[in-house]
């Protein structure tokens, strides 16, 4: 159990008992009515309506897709079928209801006359409209509430342009495309993890400490590492965040990072923890090892994207901004983020990503040899790739530093013993956001939480 099962042909059979029942009732009522075997059948009507309303309620409510045990996934797969429902039943009802009109209009077509025959036609097209209408709203309203892929941009454009004709056919289109995709690939991840959750992949000898980037913290309620941190423990890993501050100089969050792999420890028990870093977190945890003393705590350290090199960007903004206008963004932000308890420092954390800073004061902290040290990186292949920011500084960055990910160099991720370079089909790459699955995306070629999945597992394989 688990994958879905998708069958076409019984889709096709449901469509066709959606225009039947929504279609068939008018003609059938009008024959009862009309001379021939049926006449005088008034018996048959309320029998027609009955049965064509219990068919129509089991279309719309009989649940479907119950190998899939996650109940959000069952909603979305019903909703995108029911939208298939919808398109696959409507153009056929609107054609047999165009030649139903013809027949009327046409002595001697039919054995209907008089104006009864147009008031059943004419409350059979809007027994037809209610009745899409309630399939379409019933399977827009799911894939809506439950699908992650259709973004915010694609909701808002199929929405505003749901009224306009030719272009409501596009975007409902691109919303069933979306969702199917969607629904097919989450479906057969979760299998997956299902059918290895005895293996337990993840379970470290050693706890995993996450650490974030700069500018970001540790939510509760926005997980900073997308579906990674469920993707983990679901095959068994046992996790920690670093829940140091958004934006301080890297000494600061360092001591953060210390204080907090030390509390862990002695809380919990354990040895030692795998750290695993993003963004300037793999430069505060370097330097929480190198200069803080927590070395001994660490059975490994992996960056995710992390400048060692720095950024040859950050130098130049802080070279030709004028001081006003750096006090201006710095106090801002420093401002905001003091409402939320913080004590940033938004200027120095910014200068110590600055190439001169990192080659200078970071990239030859040692590492103790007891230590597992890895890396990894990313590259963007074109700025429509990124979302915002990454999208605007893509270029900005190939000017300076080359090849990137939208805000740090190819060049700038390697360190360790272990280096993984990752990139995704076609022309679209893999951002800095989408290595820690920040927008929740599929991206085709590239499986992120499998990607971490098989990552940790290694740690565990070596014994970590």
């Amino acid at each position: 159990m688990g994958e879905l099962k998708e069958n076409r042909g019984l889709r096709v059979l449901q469509a066709l008992l959606l225009f039947l029942c929504l279609n068939a009732w008018a003609p059938l009522w009008l024959a009862v009515r009309a001379g021939g075997p049926m006449a005088g059948m008034a018996w048959a009507r309320p029998v027609i309506l009955a049965a064509c309303g219990v068919l129509y309620l089991l279309l719309l409510f009989t649940p479907r897709h119950r190998e899939l045990p996650d109940k959000t996934l069952r909603r979305m797969a019903k909703g995108w079928e029911q939208l298939w429902l919808f398109v696959l039943s409507l153009i056929p009802a609107a054609l047999f209801q165009g030649a139903l009109a013809v027949c009327l209009s046409a002595p001697g077509l039919t054995p209907w006359g008089g104006i009864l025959p147009w008031k059943v036609w004419l409350l059979g097209v809007l027994v037809l409209i209610l009745g899409e209408a309630i399939f379409f709203w019933a399977g827009i309203v799911r894939v809506y509430v439950t699908s992650v892929q259709l973004g915010i941009t694609l909701r808002v454009l199929a929405a505003a342009f749901g009224w306009v004709p030719i272009l409501h056919l596009v975007y409902l289109g691109k919303v069933l495309s979306v969702v199917g995709e969607e629904v097919r690939f989450e479906s057969a991840k979760q299998a997956l993890d299902r059918a290895r959750a005895q293996d337990a992949v993840c379970r470290t000898r050693y706890p995993i400490l996450l650490v974030h980037g700069v500018f970001f913290r540790d939510f509760r309620y926005f997980n900073y590492w997308g579906r990674i941190p469920a993707a983990l423990e679901q095959n068994g890993a046992v996790l920690f965040y670093g829940n140091q501050q958004s934006a301080l100089p890297v000494a600061e969050s360092a001591r953060e990072l210390a204080e907090r792999i030390r509390t862990i420890c002695r809380e919990t028990g354990c040895e030692k923890l795998n750290v695993i870093a993003h963004s300037k977190g793999g430069l505060d945890v370097r330097y929480a090892a190198a200069r803080l003393g927590v070395a001994p705590f660490l059975a490994s350290v992996t960056t995710i994207s992390t400048p060692h090199r720095g950024c040859e960007f950050a130098e130049y903004l802080l070279n030709t901004l004028p001081e006003s206008q750096q006090q201006a963004i710095a106090g801002t932000y420093n401002a905001a983020l003091r409402k939320f308890g913080e004590t940033p420092d938004f200027l120095s954390a910014v200068r110590d990503l600055t190439a001169s800073r990192c080659q200078a004061e970071f990239d030859p902290l040692p590492m103790p040899a007891n230590v597992w040290t890895a890396s990894v990186g990313s590259r963007l292949d074109k700025a429509a790739g990124g979302k915002f920011p990454l999208n605007f500084t893509y270029h900005l960055v190939k000017g300076f530093d080359g090849p990137n990910d939208g805000l740090v160099a190819e060049t700038s991720f390697r360190w360790g013993q272990k280096y993984t370079f990752l990139t995704g089909k076609g022309e679209r790459g893999i951002s800095h956001g989408d290595v820690v699955d920040l927008n929740r995306e599929n991206i085709p070629g590239f499986d992120v939480r499998e990607f971490y999945v098989g990552l940790v597992s290694d740690l565990r394989e070596r014994g970590l």
